[in-house]
């Protein structure tokens, strides 16, 4: 949901200077979050990330499309919706998961783009999940799949 976060990562840093992941090294970046999906995906749980994006893209939002391959490689499918196309979409205003439809994650962040102190904010309840979870499926098929995403 957001164009940045965590300006100060290391990793997105070194992006900025150059430096890209080599997808035939996977060692350099395969890490415990690709563990987790590739697992959960073998157990034939779908697991699909959209990133609304304003365009031109930011350059985080360019760093992110770079390393979307080690999503792909995990066995999630990503989708990208720019952000002129969901005007008429309500959707949460911060960035969310939805498990199972039954459980949200909803991630609360600063101006800076840092995960704030508390925010990680989890909800088993139905009125915060349903709407997160349908504003979700209409953002999923409005928004154009990796693999065919041009990035302006």
């Amino acid at each position: 949901m957001r164009d940045s976060y965590m300006l100060d990562d290391p990793e997105f840093v070194a992006w900025q200077r150059g430096k890209r992941l080599d997808p035939a090294d996977r060692s350099s970046w395969w890490g415990g979050w690709h563990e987790a999906v590739r697992d959960a995906v073998a157990r034939g749980v779908t697991v699909r990330r959209a990133r609304i994006v304003s365009e031109p893209l930011s350059a985080y939002a360019r760093y992110e499309y770079d390393l979307t391959f080690t999503n792909l490689a995990a066995g999630e499918s990503v989708r990208w919706l720019p952000r002129r196309r969901t005007t008429d979409l309500a959707v949460p205003g911060t960035d969310f998961w939805v498990f199972d439809g039954t459980l949200a994650l909803f991630h609360h962040f600063t101006g800076e783009g840092q995960l704030a102190e508390d925010g990680r904010e989890y909800t088993e309840d139905p009125a915060w999940v349903k709407p997160a979870a349908e504003a979700f499926e209409k953002v999923w098929e409005r928004a154009v799949p990796h693999e065919d995403f041009r990035p302006v």
